[in-house]
């Protein structure tokens, strides 16, 4: 929000300096990002009128003028391309000091002697345009300080705006802050009704239910479009950096900047009506005052006439109904918005506009009406004409109303830890607008025992329709601290018992895993918890995504269902700035919509791509495989002090690839996936080398038993190998598990150390090599023993899978 200083200053009176009002700002929240001085130093430059102009006999481009000062006439050579007799123009007099520096002397150009300088707006330092003269209004008075008729010295302030306080998105609502912290009080704007001279009304509907529940109009005949700006007006507008165009369209903007209500004019010879608001329909279109021609769909919210689109709700007017400098008759509209029906809409079109940034963030939907009073007040001052009645169509059911909010004084005194006198805290609100009404406590209500005080009872507090923000008892302690200072706030250590937290022992910590894939090569990464929707498309898992009412960007607008889709990215950023072996790793939250609202999931992910192992002499290069991230996910598993309880089965999930991925199962259901990125999606996604990737829940991943002692045996172990012969479908786990059921209590340990497929093995086969190490906690194994363990083995893999001994 950009605004004049002195604009400021109209609205409520303070002694403070330009230096001390920014920094009063910044302290209670609107902080102050840029102050752009005007007009200092222009003592010596006035207001000139042009009486001649003859060329310059030695140079082309160089005009001669004769200027009046009103105490006289002198001689000025002067380059400007619009200097002419009777044009009214700001001259820097003998011995003024410009901006910048330059102080005017008397000169000779060329051989012609010039007295002073006449000046365009950016040599004076009051606007950009170095194009000319500046060119004053034609009631400008001759000889007068040009810094005392321009409203100078001025400043443009910009402030920063939190998006819980669209009150201040105009001067007024700003006015209330400052007076509220500097003491003051706001003055009163004065705007009577307009007297009604006109019969001409158009009658207004609504169909657009809560999302358009106020709108208001009026039509005033007999303006003249094409009366000039007052000087003050164009000078504030500019000030707050908007362009002035037009009396109609600047009275609008104006007003606007002033209380903060977007408003438009229309022609009103271009509409019949009735005027009314609607959602769009799908493929309907509409030219902007912009010339661009936009497709609008449902989400849309239209002006129309007649049924005809006119406008752009909330986001700009339309080009067939525009007034112009022939207008003669005009309708003005003032109407409320919800942001949600505005959230979006704009930046859906590529575009921005004061209007939507403002109903984004929310209008007061009480300021309608009196938007229109002030901007009639001003057409009808400088364009004239015949104001007729106020049409107003509202819809009080969809009309919030303020609600009396609860503020105690006992948790306005323990949240900020500090007593607040009771008359500071009833001005801080009452100078913010609000109404305030004390209750006492009862007797048996707190008492500060340090000072004594009783702080029981509160106030009832009712805030202005602006303040649409001031909802729960917090926001009041907000309001009154923010005012009163925080710096007044005593710094105190807190004291008391701190309990100490133990840790479950059946649980593992974050920590604990971040430590572990840390050690294993992992860097920790903190990706956006949303993403682009065509991301999610790609990725396939767009299904449940909860899109964001209002997104920072297109590219930011669904919350992710998923971390690989960030996390990916993340590793072709790092790949691309040329790290060999990118690995990272994420814990995160994921977002899914349910059927009663939305589902937060912690999740683990991890992803890497290029050489298994950093270059080295003593390893032959080899690029990573799932194998090296599999045993990176173990390492993981095995911190629950069980890591056989996982089980990995043929992926089902779409982006990894067949056959070169895994779901991961743990106690009876699937917590995630394992694998290398499906070649489609790789491709889609730019990855030029193969990216090997993890995802789990983490809530079961923390699970950790109980550790339990052991016996260790005093009896030595007996190793015997066997080789079988499988069907390739049967995955090594699931022969793991039969020979762990089968030599139940005689089997310390079952290695897989080779696999085999070629000549003499059928195809369809493989060949195992199995070790089984076998140990009993009470006596030696004898031969038999261990034969008859392996013959038990056989017969389970015989029975279960068809394995044959392979000779």
């Amino acid at each position: 929000m950009k605004f004049s200083e002195n604009w400021l200053r109209e609205h409520v009176t303070v002694q403070a300096s330009r230096e001390e009002l920014a920094a009063r700002l910044t302290a209670i929240g609107l902080e102050v990002e840029e102050i752009t001085a005007l007009g200092e130093g222009l003592a010596g430059v006035i207001v000139a009128q042009i009486v001649d102009c003859a060329r310059h006999p030695e140079a082309d481009r160089l005009q001669v003028c004769t200027v009046d000062t009103g105490s006289g006439t002198v001689q000025i050579v002067c380059g400007a391309p619009n200097a002419r007799p009777g044009l009214k123009a700001p001259l820097a007099t003998v011995g003024a000091e410009l901006p910048g520096g330059l102080t005017i002397k008397p000169a000779k150009l060329r051989g012609v002697e010039s007295f002073g300088m006449l000046c365009s707006a950016k040599e004076l330092g009051v606007d950009a345009d170095a194009s000319g003269l500046m060119e004053l209004p034609a009631d400008a008075p001759v000889g007068a300080a040009f810094a005392d008729f321009l409203g100078l010295p001025d400043a443009s302030i910009e402030i920063k705006l939190t998006p819980n306080r669209a009150d201040c998105f105009g001067v007024r609502g700003i006015a209330y802050d400052v007076a509220a912290v500097l003491g003051a009080n706001v003055t009163p704007l004065d705007v009577p009704a307009a007297a009604v001279e006109s019969a001409d009304a158009l009658t207004l509907e609504l169909n657009a239910g809560a999302a358009a529940p106020r709108y208001c109009g009026r039509v005033i005949e007999g303006v003249d479009a094409a009366a000039p700006t007052p000087l003050w007006m164009a000078e504030r507008l500019r000030r707050s950096g908007i362009r002035p165009i037009s009396l109609l369209v600047d009275v609008t903007q104006y007003v606007m900047l002033e209380l903060g209500q977007p408003m438009h004019a229309f022609d009103r010879a271009t509409l019949k009506g009735p005027v009314g608001v609607r959602a769009a329909r799908a493929g309907e279109t509409l030219k902007l005052l912009d010339e661009r021609e936009v497709t609008l769909d449902e989400g849309f919210l239209v002006i129309t006439d007649a049924d005809r689109a006119v406008a752009l709700a909330g986001v700009m007017g339309g080009w067939d109904t525009r007034v112009t400098t022939d207008s003669r008759s005009v309708f003005l509209e003032s109407a409320h918005f919800a942001p949600e029906a505005i959230i979006g809409r704009a930046r859906k079109l590529g575009m921005h506009t004061d209007a939507s940034h403002r109903f984004e963030r929310g209008v007061d939907p009480e300021l309608p009406r009196l938007a229109l009073e002030r901007a009639t007040q001003l057409i009808l001052a400088h364009a004239g004409g015949s104001a007729g009645p106020v049409t107003e169509a509202s819809l009080p059911e969809h009309l919030a109303l303020p609600k009396a909010v609860r503020l105690r004084r006992a948790r306005l005194a323990r949240v900020l830890g500090v007593h607040i006198a009771d008359a500071e805290v009833e001005r801080i609100l009452r100078a913010l607008g609000m109404q305030v009404e004390a209750f006492d406590g009862a007797a048996d209500e707190p008492v500060d025992a340090l000072r004594g005080l009783h702080i029981g009872g509160g106030w009832w507090v009712t805030p202005p329709s602006r303040r649409f923000d001031i909802a729960i008892e917090e926001d009041l302690i907000e309001e009154v601290v923010r005012i009163h200072g925080y710096e007044a706030i005593p710094t105190s250590t807190p004291t008391g018992a701190i309990p100490l937290a133990m840790p479950s022992e059946t649980r593992l910590g974050e920590g604990e895993l971040r430590r572990a894939l840390a050690g294993r090569g992992y860097r920790e990464t903190i990706c956006f918890a949303f993403v682009e929707q065509a991301l999610l498309d790609r990725w396939g898992q767009a299904e449940g995504a909860i899109a964001l009412a209002n997104p920072l960007s297109a590219e930011l607008a669904v919350m992710r269902t998923g971390l690989l889709p960030g996390l990916v990215q993340a590793l072709a950023h790092n790949r691309d700035r040329q790290d060999a072996r990118p690995r990272l790793f994420e814990l995160g939250r994921v977002f899914c919509q349910g059927e009663s609202g939305p589902i937060e999931t912690l999740r683990v992910a991890a992803a890497a791509c290029g050489r298994a192992e950093a270059e080295q002499w003593g390893l032959p290069a080899r690029a990573l495989d799932f194998f090296d991230v599999k045993a990176d996910l173990e390492s993981l598993l095995a911190l629950s002090g069980n890591p056989a309880r996982a089980e990995f089965r043929p992926t089902t999930a779409g982006f990894m690839h067949p056959g070169r991925a895994a779901d991961v199962w743990l106690e009876g259901r699937c917590i995630g996936w394992i694998g290398h990125l499906h070649p489609a999606l790789a491709k889609a996604l730019d990855l030029d080398e193969e990216v090997v990737a993890f995802e789990l829940e983490l809530s079961p991943v923390l699970v950790r038993e109980l550790p339990r002692a052991q016996p260790v045996s005093r009896f030595p172990s007996v190793r015997r190998d066997i080789a079988v012969l499988v069907a390739e479908q049967h995955p090594w786990s699931a022969l793991h598990d039969c020979l762990q059921n089968a030599l139940e209590g005689r089997v310390q340990g079952i290695q897989l150390f080779d696999v085999y497929q070629g000549k003499g093995v059928e195809p369809g086969f493989r060949s195992l090599a199995i070790g089984l190490i076998l140990q009993d906690v009470s006596r030696t194994l004898t031969d038999q023993d261990a034969d008859q363990a392996i013959a038990d083995a056989v017969a389970a893999l015989s029975r279960t899978f068809g394995a044959t001994l392979r000779g």
